[in-house]
């Protein structure tokens, strides 16, 4: 049977992450995707606002997470995903900015994933195109980032996954990195050969897919392997909502706006044995706090659900 987990935010708290831990145990967990982006949002980096969380040296940054670590043991939970904060780098930033999230940012969390004991980062392509005119020149930038800390995957038994991703244009949203299958299979079995290790892999966001239109069955068939990690989650197909499976319909008759079945069976052909990851976190801001161990239950339960069926 796959093992299930889901993210560490709005569970794990920094003051005693003891409870959260324990609170993912009772759920029936017993994997977490550690959300290291919550250190440092997306938002705030767009918006050039840095709370200097990642200035602190490492000898403070593994004293800071030394009781998570301690307490998913404690738990019998296995981190065995994590977010890098994204984006690393923003075509309109200013330099400083650009030269924190470039230099400080990529590394720092890999020391971190390390730390933790985790094997598998997820980062975010750099969404360039628009700016340098092609998506091979967006990709070029990207796999300059990746050439930074791939040296230290390789050493560390460490798989750096990129993901499908989307980009807005007005009014809609669209295509963005990650989402060409093909080319992303041959940069990954570049990336590896260069390396001479699984320093490069994949992580499926099955709500980004969605928004997209992309064909499930067809994406994850054709990583095969080079599949590590996923992100479920569900939306309408127009936002981006991150909300619990099968929650969304086309129709009044019920049926799903999320293509499960097609998931489910490209699982099941590629005989995976990953993690199936939840990322859900604001289904648990939008439920009462009273009702956040019922929540991860049934949440668990629809993993446990997937898991039979693949």
């Amino acid at each position: 049977m796959l093992e299930i987990g889901v993210q560490t935010k709005s569970v794990v708290t920094d003051d005693n992450p003891e409870i959260g831990f324990q609170m993912l145990k009772k759920a029936g967990f017993t994997c977490c995707d550690f959300s290291l982006n919550s250190y440092l949002y997306n938002k705030d980096i767009y918006a050039e606002n840095l709370n200097g969380f990642f200035s602190k040296d490492l000898s403070k940054l593994y004293e800071y997470f030394e009781p998570h670590k301690k307490a998913a043991r404690n738990a019998g939970i296995r981190i065995n995903q994590m977010h890098m904060p994204y984006p690393v780098y923003v075509h309109t930033a200013s330099e400083e900015v650009n030269k924190y999230l470039w230099e400080n940012i990529p590394m720092k969390s890999m020391e971190i994933c390390k730390f933790l004991e985790c094997p598998n980062i997820v980062i975010h392509g750099l969404k360039l195109e628009q700016y340098l005119g092609t998506e091979e020149a967006e990709w070029e930038k990207t796999a300059e980032f990746l050439n930074k800390i791939a040296p230290f995957a390789a050493i560390n038994n460490i798989t750096i996954c990129m993901e499908n991703l989307y980009e807005g244009k007005p009014g809609h949203l669209v295509e963005g990195p990650g989402c060409d299958v093909r080319k992303a299979v041959a940069r990954i079995d570049k990336f590896n050969s260069r390396y001479g290790a699984d320093v490069l892999g994949f992580c499926f966001d099955i709500g980004h897919a969605n928004i997209v239109h992309l064909d499930f069955y067809d994406f994850i068939t054709t990583l095969g392997p080079r599949l590590k990690v996923l992100h479920l989650h569900d939306n309408d197909g127009v936002y981006d909502l991150h909300q619990i499976p099968f929650t969304f319909t086309r129709t009044r008759e019920n049926t799903s706006a999320t293509n499960w079945e097609g998931f489910i069976q490209a699982l099941h052909d590629i005989k995976f044995e990953g993690v199936l990851s939840f990322e859900t976190a604001p289904v648990l801001d939008s439920f009462p706090t009273e009702m956040k161990e019922d929540v991860l239950s049934f949440i668990h339960k629809i993993g446990k659900y997937l898991a039979e069926k693949i």
